[in-house]
C-alpha cells in the first residue's frame, strides 16, 4: 500500500488527504481481519482438514482483493466504505493462510527441516512483495499519480497468487497428523506414501500413532484453557504471544509500509526514494537465503538474538543519520555523506529482520503445541500479529510525522527489549521432535521457572545437532552445507 497511499486519484476517490489519519486506518484494518480469519480458519482446519481450510482462505482473500479493486470504480458512491470492507475481507483470508500454512508446513516436514521449509516459504512471500511493489512502481511511472489505474492495476494483479494456488492445491497431500488425529490411519498411510515414499511409511505411521496417543491423554484444549495460568498450555501460549509482540516491536512493519517516506527523510526526492525502496525489497529477498541456510543450522534463538542486536545498531545509526540529514547545510556535511550510510543501515536492518525475525515467530508455535492445540496456538499467533501490526501501522504515520528520525531510536529500544526477552525466556525448539519441545514446558512447570537457562540445566538454550563421525559437534559451515545439500 506504500505507493497506493500517495496516489492522488486514490486519495481523491477515498475522500481523504495524504496526511489524514484514515490513510493509516485503511492500511491497518486489514490486520484486524487477519486476527478474525485466523480463529475461523483454524477451527475449520481442525474439523475439515488443512487443505479445505487453505482452499477457503485463498477464496476469501481473492474476494477481498476483488472488492478493493472495485472500490469507487466508475465514480460509484461509498468508495471508502467499500475499501474498508475489501481490506477486512482480504485480511480474513490472509489471516487464515497465516494460521493454516505454518501448521500444514510443519506437519509435512521432518524435524530437522521444519525451519528451512518455513523460511523458504517466507522468501517467496518476499518475492511476491517485490513483484507487487515493482508493478506498482512501474504503473506509477508510466501512468502518473493522478491516474486511477496506477493504483487499481497493482491491486487486481495480485489475484494471480490466490487463484494460482487454488488451481494447484488439489495436488497437495493432506496432513498425516490430521488424519491420525481423526483416526483415519489408512488415509494417513497414503499421505505418508506421497510425502516420504514406501520405505519409511510404516515407521513414520507408528511414530504418529504413538505421538497421538500421548497427546490425547491431555484431552482437548480450548482458547480459554490456553489463557488459564494453571493450564499446561498457558506457558507455550505466552511464548507464542511474546514472539509476535517482539516481531512487531522490531519496527519492520513501519519500514515495509512507509519505506519511501523513510528514504525521503534521508534527503532523497520522491522518485529516487521509490527506487531505493524497491532496491531494499530486492536485497531483502536475496538476504532471506541466509534465513533458510541458518535456521536449522544454528537454531531459532541464535538468529533471533543476532537479528535484534543488528537492528539495534542499525536503528541507532539511522537516528544519527536522520538527525544529520535534517540540516546538512548547518553541519557542513554533503547530503550523500549521510544518505548513503543511512541507506546501507536500512538495507542491513531489513535483512537482519528477514533472517532473524520473519519466519521464526510463525514457526515456533507449530513446534511447541500438541496436535490438540496446534491450530489454536497458531491462531493466537496470528491474532497477536494482527493486533500488533494494526497498532504499529496505525501509529507509524502519526509518530513519523511528529518524531521524524527519533522514531528510529524508539525502534532501537524496542529491539533491545525483544532481544533481552528472547535471551531469557525463548526456548530453542529447532532440531527436536514436537514431543521433546513439549518436555521443556513440563520441566519449567516442575521447576517453577520460565528462565531457559534454569530449566533442565539449560538444555533448551541450544539446538541439538547430529554429531560428526568423530563424535564432535559439526562446525557451522558443515551445518550450512547440510542445508544446501
Amino acid at each position: 500500500m506504500s505507493l497506493i497511499n500517495t496516489n492522488q486519484d486514490y486519495l481523491k476517490t477515498m475522500g481523504i488527504a495524504e496526511e489524514d489519519p484514515q490513510v493509516g486506518v485503511i492500511v491497518s484494518v486489514y490486520y484486524l481481519g487477519c486476527a478474525i480469519g485466523a480463529v475461523l480458519f483454524s477451527l475449520l482446519a481442525d474439523k475439515q482438514g488443512r487443505k479445505p481450510a487453505l482452499f477457503g482462505c485463498l477464496t476469501v482473500a481473492s474476494l477481498g482483493n476483488l472488492i478493493m479493486f472495485l472500490a469507487g470504480i466508475g465514480n460509484t458512491p461509498g468508495a471508502r466504505i467499500v475499501m474498508y470492507i475489501g481490506r477486512v475481507v482480504m485480511g480474513l483470508g490472509v489471516g487464515g493462510v497465516d494460521s493454516v500454512v505454518p501448521i500444514y508446513s510443519s506437519e509435512l516436514s521432518s524435524d530437522d527441516a521444519r525451519g528451512k521449509a518455513m523460511a523458504q516459504e517466507f522468501q517467496w512471500n518476499i518475492f511476491g512483495l517485490n513483484a507487487a511493489f515493482a508493478l506498482n512502481l512501474l504503473v506509477t511511472i508510466h501512468l502518473g499519480k493522478t491516474n486511477q489505474w496506477a493504483w487499481r492495476i497493482p491491486i487486481i494483479a495480485m489475484q494471480i497468487y490466490p487463484v494460482g494456488l487454488l488451481l494447484f492445491i488439489e495436488r497437495l497431500p493432506e496432513s498425516p497428523r490430521w488424519f491420525i488425529f481423526h483416526e483415519r490411519e489408512e488415509d494417513a498411510k497414503k499421505s505418508l506414501q506421497f510425502i516420504s515414499g514406501e520405505d519409511k511409511v510404516d515407521d513414520e505411521l507408528k511414530e504418529l500413532i504413538e505421538s497421538h496417543q500421548q497427546e490425547s491423554e491431555g484431552g482437548t484444549v480450548g482458547y480459554l484453557d490456553m489463557f488459564t495460568p494453571s493450564h499446561p498450555q498457558f506457558h507455550p501460549t505466552m511464548v507464542t504471544i511474546m514472539g509476535q509482540v517482539n516481531q512487531a516491536l522490531t519496527g519492520y512493519g513501519a519500514i515495509s509500509v512507509y519505506g519511501p517516506q523513510i528514504f525521503e527523510l534521508l534527503g532523497y526526492d520522491t522518485r529516487t526514494s521509490e527506487y531505493l525502496t524497491q532496491g531494499n525489497y530486492v536485497s531483502y529477498f536475496i538476504l532471506m537465503t541466509f534465513a533458510w541456510l541458518l535456521i536449522d543450522a544454528t537454531g531459532r534463538r541464535q538468529i533471533m538474538l543476532a537479528g535484534s542486536a543488528t537492528m539495534i545498531v542499525c536503528f541507532g545509526l539511522l537516528t544519527m543519520f536522520g538527525w544529520l540529514a535534517s540540516d546538512t547545510e548547518k553541519y557542513g556535511i554533503p547530503v550523500q555523506a549521510v544518505a548513503i550510510p543511512g541507506i546501507v543501515s536500512l538495507f542491513v536492518a531489513t535483512g537482519a529482520f528477514g533472517i532473524g525475525w520473519l519466519a521464526t515467530p510463525w514457526l515456533i508455535p507449530t513446534e511447541i503445541f500438541p496436535t490438540t492445540a496446534r491450530a489454536q496456538g497458531t491462531a493466537v499467533s496470528v491474532i497477536v500479529w494482527g493486533f500488533m501490526n494494526f497498532v504499529v501501522t496505525l501509529m507509524t504515520p502519526i509518530l513519523f510525522n511528529n518524531l521524524k528520525y527519533i522514531l528510529f531510536l524508539v525502534f532501537a529500544g524496542t529491539n533491545l527489549f525483544a532481544g533481552v526477552w528472547t535471551y531469557f525466556y525463548q526456548p530453542e525448539t529447532g532440531g527436536r521432535p514436537f514431543e521433546d519441545n513439549i518436555e521443556f514446558f513440563e520441566k519449567a512447570g516442575e521447576q517453577g521457572t520460565w528462565r531457559v537457562g534454569k530449566v533442565a540445566d539449560g538444555k533448551f538454550k541450544k539446538m541439538p545437532y547430529p554429531k560428526g563421525e568423530d563424535g564432535e559437534s559439526q562446525p557451522l559451515l558443515a551445518r550450512v552445507q547440510d542445508q544446501i545439500d
